[in-house]
């Protein structure tokens, strides 16, 4: 074969492979990330063409599959999944971001990002659903989430329908290995790859903005009234989110989700970050009133989903907390 072929084949695999694996956002499917010095921080590397199309080669997954769930058991997965139902509305979002939306044939009454999949029937909550009307969607993978009721996941296994729960709880980098887990299970491989190097980008970002500068104290508000307070504890996936955006969290000694009011007066946040349809209700509860948040107007409501959902989206909540930290630094 003369240069002049060679070089005209090598394009026209180039363009193929450009054209199937669109990747995670504009350009992803040509360029893999590289670790870069620092926490978290990436830079990408343009491929040439036949380095590209090994890279992409080696993504592909081999089925029988097997894949390890967030509880360490073995999943096997016989063939690609072609029809899937998902009860995690943060696992719905990483399937579409996958690019693998239109895999979906049923979803839980919570899954509602994107918005197309409010066209995805319905098959109840994200703990019971009704187990057989998701059975007769005849999926051949469920996604679910730590609440999905384990009597039910033992009736799907015993009718061999396999089932993954992906669930962290702890950091963003679990995020990242469930995105993995994920993309390997659904056969997109390069697209997780491409998701997981934006996030990290994105919060490597955010975390230089904001590095050096003092912290203000911050309340993030889950629940509030006459059944308790509710907030992200140190030790809980969104309160470490709270730390990398910049913030000092005032329940970071805090495990769990449960924190007194008497605590919140007496620490008295600089900062309250609270779901934006509570806001409101919030500030006019004579319970918070004298807080110095409130009086000052540092109440801000947020899409509170960018924080609770383990997903792709929860870079973008690191950088909306950042910016709501430290607005001088992303003026």
């Amino acid at each position: 074969m003369n240069n002049l072929k060679k070089k005209l084949l090598v394009m026209l695999l180039a363009l193929s492979v450009a054209l199937v694996f669109p990747g995670c956002g504009d350009g992803a499917a040509r360029e893999q990330p590289q670790a870069k010095g620092g926490e978290g921080g990436t830079e990408t590397q343009e491929l040439p063409p036949d380095a590209l199309l090994q890279e992409e080669s080696s993504q592909q997954a081999a089925y029988p599959l097997t894949v390890m769930d967030s509880n360490g058991d073995e999943v096997i997965l016989e063939s690609e999944p072609q029809k899937i139902v998902s009860v995690a509305p943060n696992l719905t979002e990483l399937v579409y971001e996958l690019g693998a939306g239109d895999l979906l044939v049923g979803r839980s009454d919570y899954c509602d990002y994107p918005k197309e999949v409010s066209e995805v029937e319905s098959v109840g909550t994200i703990t019971t659903p009704d187990i057989e009307k998701l059975v007769s969607l005849e999926p051949d993978l469920v996604l679910i989430s730590t609440h999905f009721d384990e009597e039910n996941k033992k009736k799907l296994t015993e009718l061999n329908t396999p089932v993954l729960m992906l669930y962290e709880e702890d950091s963003i980098d679990g995020v990242y290995e469930m995105i993995e887990t994920l993309g390997t299970a659904l056969n997109r491989g390069t697209q997780a790859q491409a998701c997981i190097s934006r996030m990290q980008e994105t919060v490597a970002e955010a975390e230089e903005q904001v590095k050096g500068l003092e912290k203000p104290t911050v309340y993030y508000v889950v629940g509030y009234g006459e059944y308790g307070d509710y907030t992200a504890g140190g030790d809980t996936f969104a309160g470490k989110m709270i730390e990398a955006a910049g913030g000092d969290n005032i329940a970071k000694e805090v495990t769990g989700w449960s924190i007194t009011l008497e605590e919140i007066i007496e620490k008295d946040p600089s900062i309250i970050v609270i779901g934006e349809s509570m806001k409101g209700d919030f500030m006019n509860s004579p319970n918070y009133s004298d807080l110095t948040a409130v009086k000052e107007g540092k109440v801000f409501g947020i899409d509170n989903n960018l924080l609770d959902r383990q997903g792709y989206r929860n870079a973008e909540g690191i950088r909306t907390l950042a910016e709501i930290f430290h607005p001088e630094a992303f003026e």
